[in-house]
C-alpha cells in the first residue's frame, strides 16, 4: 500500500469491518489508539486509491449518516454496496 503510516494505520482498519457491518469514523479512530483522531480518520478514508477493495464504504457518520465516499460512484455507489452486503438502513 502507499500511504502515509497514519492512512495505512487507517486503510488497514477498515479491513477489519466484516461485510454487513458498519463502524464510524470515531470507532476507527479508537480501534487505531488515536481517539481524538476522528477528522484525521475522515480524510484518510477520503484518500482511500483502494476502495472498494479496502471497504471505506462500511464507515458511517456518528449520527448514522453515510458522509462520503472516495471511489468510484461517490456516494450511490455507498449505498449500493452497503445494500449488496445487506445493510439496509440506508
Amino acid at each position: 500500500m502507499i500511504g502515509t503510516p497514519f492512512q495505512i494505520s487507517v486503510w488497514e482498519a477498515l479491513k477489519t469491518i466484516p461485510r454487513g457491518q458498519t463502524r464510524t469514523y470515531t470507532e476507527i479512530a479508537q480501534q487505531i489508539g488515536r481517539p481524538k483522531a476522528v477528522r484525521a480518520v475522515a480524510n484518510a478514508i477520503g484518500k482511500n486509491p483502494y476502495a472498494p477493495e479496502i471497504p471505506c464504504h462500511r464507515v458511517v457518520r456518528t449520527d448514522g449518516s453515510l458522509g462520503g465516499y472516495s471511489g468510484p460512484g461517490g456516494i450511490e455507489t455507498k449505498i449500493r454496496l452497503l445494500r449488496e452486503e445487506g445493510v439496509s438502513r440506508y
